[in-house]
Parts: C-alpha cells; structure tokens; sequence
C-alpha cells in the first residue's frame, strides 16, 4: 500500500505528526507531502520514504500566492505518485478541505482528515476531534490515523522521535544547556535582552550555554550570547540543531519548532510558553519539562502572531532566577531518573 501523508505547516508541525506517520508505515509505504518550511524536518521522521513539497496558499506565517502552475505541478506529482490512500494532517483551528481538494484532482481514491466544515465528496473518513483544543498535537494526529484504520506496531509507545543523527559538526561543551531565543512567530519568542538575561545568569550559575539560531536569527543570538556563551547562531541545518539539542541537559526555548526538536531527542524543556495557543496541544511531548510563562494572560488562546500587548508581559514576568531553578530541577544531576527515563 502506498500513502501519502500531508503535514503543510513549519518543522514543530511536521515533528509532532511523526508517532501517527510510524503508524501509517505500519500500513505501507509512506511519503510525506510538506511545505518549504517543514521539508527539513518531515526528512527527520522515521517511516517516511520520499518527501514532496509544496507551499501552500492557504497557511504559513506569510502564505504564498496562488499559483495555478505549481497547483498543477502538485497534482501531476500525486497522480503519478499512484498513491492509495491519503491522510492530511491539520491542526484543530486549521481545514483540511483545499488540500483535499487536490488530492481528489490528483486521483488519491481515499482521504482522511479532520474537519469541523462539511466535506462533501471531498474526505472519506471525516474525523471529529470531540476532545477540542485540550487534546495534544501528538495524540490527535494518533486518534486520526487510528480512525483511517492505522495503528502503531507493537511495542511503539507513541513517543517523539528521530531517524539515526549525524555528529552536529560544532564544537561543543562537555556539558551544557541550549538557549533558543528565537521563533517564526514573534509573539512566541522572549525579549532579546530578557533571553540574554537568562544566559548571563545560567553563566553564573557555572553552567556552560550554547545559544543557538537558524541562518536569519545571526543577529540575535549575538545579542544573547553574553558573558561567554557559546553562538552557533546559523551554524548548524536542523538535523545538527537536533544534535546540539540531543547532547544538552536541558533545552531552554519558546513553544517553536526547537521544543519539539529537543522532545523528539528526549530533552528536557524548560518551556518559556506564550499562551497565544493551547499549551494542552503544544507543550513539548513526552519528555521533562517545566512551563514558564503566565499562562492567563488577556490574549491567550487568541493565535496572534504579533504580541498584542505592550511590553510582551506573558514572557517578560519570567525572572532569570526562575529559569535557573527550572535547569536545576530537569539536570541529569538534580533528577537523574526523570531525565534517564526518556533519554
């Protein structure tokens, strides 16, 4: 059987379906269709044979305009793909149906996806999320598979996980903690100088800290790596980020795509989460963590990409000491067991 799996959103997306992508691969062949944003890390997942890209018009941060060639190029690449059946994956606010859409077009004879908008002829199996926003990212992309037939194979817990990784090919400390100070979302992400704060004091707690960053986040993890910091700010593609995550103690970071990464290698997460999306979906998975952050503040829940309120007050009444007591209590060395038993 030949499957096409659909995740058309950034990495963190893509990293929380790979548990319901291993269930599919337990069924067949799987391929996964991902945006430009998320190729690098669908290429991550275990059970995924090909990867396809497209960039979809109707999602992302800054969605691309609609272009008839590449909508055809789409569907020409499915249509040969001769695939059996489809299964797209959305979040719970997001719909599954112009995708779909084109999968029909493209000749795909079953598809599956949640919807709460009616379907027509467009979805085979119509999943409904009765759990709502409460349930994980990770457990209704499991439910949804469940509901097209498809489970784990025996002995799979569910957990975040990795294909085999390359060394990171950075230098790095012996032992260390990892601060993410970026996002592709801003309302997600601290303050740079309360994220250089958090550096300077895990530096004098005596901890090593490796700051890191994606190619366009250069100037800002310069800005955080203070007093000593190692910067690897654009020095690594993301199967070396997931390995600098792997060899950390602990993983300080925002709800972005770098919190999954570190779940998906068993890392604890001291989660500076803004609440502008449900932290029942989208804490990190599986692994260790402390949640940092006021979670009631006035715009939570409310998706915005832009912090909507002055001063960024959900991230920024977060204190340096609170998040070196956080790094203390998810240390190998403070909490040996409940780090071990997810590495």
């Amino acid at each position: 059987m030949r499957i096409l799996a659909a995740r058309l959103d950034n990495d963190g997306d893509v990293l929380v379906t790979g548990p319901a992508i291993r269930a599919l691969a337990a069924s067949g062949t799987v391929d996964l269709l991902a945006s430009p944003a998320g190729a690098a890390a669908a290429r991550l997942l275990p059970g995924v044979e090909d990867v396809l890209t497209f960039d979809p018009p109707w999602s992302g941060f800054r969605p691309a305009a609609v272009d008839p060639s590449a909508v055809g190029r789409l569907v020409a690449q499915v249509h040969d793909g001769a695939y059996d059946e489809a299964v797209v994956f959305t979040s719970f606010h997001q719909s599954p149906l112009p995708l779909a859409l084109l999968l029909r077009l493209a000749g795909v004879p079953r598809i599956s996806a949640a919807s709460e908008d009616y379907p027509g002829s467009l979805l085979d199996v119509r999943f409904r999320r009765e759990a709502g926003p409460e349930l994980h990212e990770v457990e209704a992309a499991l439910e949804l598979v469940a509901a097209a037939g498809h489970r784990l194979p025996a002995g799979d817990e569910g957990r975040m996980g990795l294909r085999d990784l390359p060394a990171p090919g950075v230098d790095l400390p012996e032992r260390f903690v990892v601060v993410h100070p970026g996002a592709s979302v801003p309302a997600r992400t601290p303050l740079p100088q309360d994220a250089a704060a958090m550096v300077e004091a895990l530096r004098r707690s005596g901890r090593e800290v490796v700051v890191t960053g994606g190619p366009g986040e250069r100037d800002l993890t310069a800005a955080v790596a203070v007093a000593g910091a190692h910067d690897l700010g654009g020095r690594t593609d993301l199967a070396g980020l997931a390995g600098v995550l792997a060899a950390a103690d602990v993983v300080v970071v925002g709800n972005t795509g770098p919190a999954h990464l570190a779940a998906a290698v068993a890392t604890p997460v001291v989660s500076l989460f803004s609440p502008v999306v449900p932290i029942e979906r989208w804490a990190p998975y599986g692994v260790p963590r402390i949640v940092l952050g006021d979670q009631q503040i006035v715009c939570a829940g409310s998706r915005a990409r832009e912090c909507p309120v002055p001063g960024h007050p959900c991230l920024s009444s977060v204190t340096s000491d609170q998040v070196v007591a956080a790094v203390d209590a998810l240390s190998p060395e403070t909490a040996p067991e409940l780090v071990e038993e997810l590495r």
